[in-house]
């Protein structure tokens, strides 16, 4: 009786063993509070998706986004520098070391594309508009790049791109010198259609 309860007793430690082998590094507390990168995470899924995958429309993927960016933003929105409608506030309910974590986590998960509608004449104008105006930061139509310290705009849910330029163009949100400037020249020649042809392009980029 005392070799079966030994026995057991083996087998239960090593299921044990086995079990917290296979947490991943995203599922194991890393912070004195418990709580992991995975949970923290989950914390964001209400707006922005499993895994940062948003279903949208106005709130962005931010699966893939870069770690230091995610870092920047985040900082922004608490700050106050960044305006926002809700972030502003959510945002100052994390310590850096929870941002640190959670940016990793989101860096490390792929970006999918939105499924969305698109005018494909809209598409093909933006296209140029793109070549032109932003193709120097943005490479690649906007697409993931590995350590691209720009916002994903390839793919992205447009209804959200659109909001946040809003806020950019009624000077909400900071622009970069670069951006600002190449903005400015484009809402002169092309004005509102050039840039919903811009975003047209974006979300054609699957």
């Amino acid at each position: 009786m005392a070799n079966k309860k030994m026995n057991l007793a083996a087998i239960a430690g090593a299921v044990a063993l086995c079990a917290s082998t296979a947490l991943s590094a995203a599922d194991a507390p890393e912070l004195l509070s418990g709580a992991s990168a995975r949970m923290l995470s989950e914390t964001c899924a209400g707006c922005h998706g499993t895994d940062g995958q948003s279903v949208g429309p106005a709130s962005p993927t931010i699966a893939g986004m870069n770690a230091e960016y995610f870092v920047e933003i985040m900082k922004g929105f608490s700050s106050g520098e960044i305006y926002s409608t809700i972030m502003g506030r959510l945002a100052k309910g994390y310590t850096d070391e929870e941002i640190a974590l959670m940016a990793g986590f989101f860096a490390g998960k792929k970006f999918e594309p939105a499924k969305q509608d698109v005018d494909k004449t809209l598409a093909a104008t933006g296209a140029k508009l793109h070549e032109k105006y932003c193709d120097k930061c943005h490479a690649e139509g906007g697409k993931v790049l590995e350590d691209e310290e720009y916002y994903i705009l390839a793919g992205q849910w447009t209804p959200y791109l659109t909001f946040a330029m809003e806020d950019f163009l009624a000077e909400r949100r900071p622009m970069a010198k670069k951006m600002a400037t190449e903005i400015k020249k484009l809402m002169k020649k092309e004005a509102d259609e050039g840039i919903k042809a811009l975003l047209q392009y974006y979300a054609s980029q699957q």
